[in-house]
């Protein structure tokens, strides 16, 4: 039998609902501060998460949603300068506690480091927003529970491409079936299963009704002993919450 060996978390929407209220939130308040007109409504924003990145985002809008605008010679300096200022007030807003972590994440971190199970984070994200994130949400000294974090610009090719789990997986020495990885997206899950690794899906507002084929088992969220998740699909476990007993459980349902 296979041990699980490993849990690899996705962030934006996984470990957090940082899309609506936070990255959205930041990136217009970049815009404002650099004296565009831009205004990515909630609406917009959904259609925006199709592409994975902040400056891969700022650059389909223009594309795309906003083809009107007269775009400088000088255009990955000026995307590169946006998403920068993004990040500040992203990370900012952080620190100040706005964006708290998903339920039952906290208790299924600390009681996974605790039982010596290793982690890992593969995001598209930068790596200054991960490092907030964790300081400000988990816990002070959180960065160093996490033996990868693989983040950002650190492979060529971003979700839905496998390259971030990939390297994460080599990073570690592990093999795909000795681990379990966290997403909520579509995109997020081609990214994890073309890496063939199992994947346990926990949906938000925006991600709800995306394919998830092939997900080891699709969640509303992580769950708490005094507050369930509900199974959206897949098998139903024989605790409705993900602690150590639960994911072996699911991991071993998804490998064999």
């Amino acid at each position: 039998m296979t041990e699980l060996k490993a849990l690899i978390f996705d962030v934006d929407g996984t470990l957090a609902d940082t899309e609506k209220d936070g990255h959205r939130v930041a990136f217009n308040l970049a815009f404002e501060q650099a004296g565009l007109d831009w205004d990515w409504s909630v609406t917009l924003y959904g259609k925006l998460l199709k592409v994975t990145g902040g400056k891969e985002r700022i650059r389909y809008y223009l594309d795309e949603f906003n083809r009107e605008f007269s775009q400088p010679d000088n255009l990955d300096d000026f995307i590169a300068d946006l998403h920068k200022s993004k990040t500040a007030f992203y990370t900012q807003m952080l620190s100040e506690g706005v964006i708290p972590l998903r339920q039952g994440v906290k208790r299924l971190i600390h009681e996974a480091r605790e039982s010596g199970m290793r982690l890992a984070i593969a995001t598209t994200t930068t790596p200054a927003n991960v490092s907030a994130l964790l300081v400000h949400a988990l816990d002070e000294n959180s960065e160093g529970w996490f033996e990868v974090i693989a983040a950002g610009d650190i492979v060529p090719a971003k979700k839905p491409a496998a390259d971030i789990y990939e390297f994460v997986l080599k990073e570690m020495g592990l093999q795909a079936n000795e681990c379990l990885a966290f997403e909520d997206s579509y995109n997020g899950i081609c990214s994890s299963t073309g890496a063939d690794l199992p994947t346990i899906i926990t949906v938000n507002e925006y991600t709800q009704d995306d394919d998830f084929s092939g997900a080891a088992i699709v969640l509303d969220n992580m769950g708490d002993p005094d507050n369930k998740f509900n199974v959206i699909d897949g098998f139903t476990p024989e605790e409705m919450f993900l602690n150590l007993k639960t994911l072996k459980q699911i991991h071993q349902q998804a490998i064999t």
